[in-house]
């Protein structure tokens, strides 16, 4: 049997489902995701775009970035998503979205140069000076673009 894990925005409008084992779950430190989040930092988890199976309610979507599209639910403002265009097929879940969060240990830190300074962290992780996933490169990294 598959593993099967469940998530919903804040509100409950939206709601989804990811079957299978996540590919990535990394933090990230990048000011562009705090900018979108309203965070100092966040959990994203990676699976493949045929593992997500949206249950209930449809996410409103923006992009400030060429190629990068954010989701969110347009009721109570929770993010859902990340995608990017330079890693296709691939969508990132919010952690806060999931039903059980504490099921999603993260592996590495991405985008390490960009931390808070005053924001400590003890684990033993692998810290990635910028992204944890090389993108196409015809499309650059979100930051370049």
């Amino acid at each position: 049997m598959s593993r099967v894990e469940r998530g919903a925005c804040f509100w409950g409008a939206i709601e989804a489902e990811a079957v299978g084992k996540p590919f990535g779950i990394n933090w990230d430190h990048d000011q562009d995701c705090r900018k979108a989040i309203g965070s100092p930092m966040m959990i994203w988890i990676g699976y493949r775009s045929e593992q997500l199976i949206c249950t209930a309610g449809q996410p409103k979507t923006f992009s400030k970035t060429r190629g990068v599209t954010r989701s969110f639910c347009g009721d109570c403002g929770s993010c859902i998503s990340y995608q990017d265009a330079g890693l296709p097929s691939e969508i990132y879940l919010c952690i806060a979205f999931m039903d059980a969060p504490e099921r999603f240990e993260p592996s590495a830190h991405g985008n390490w140069e960009e931390r808070l300074l005053f924001v400590e962290m003890s684990d033993r992780l692998p810290r990635e000076a910028r992204y944890t996933r090389p993108r196409q490169p015809a499309l650059g990294l979100p930051r370049d673009r």
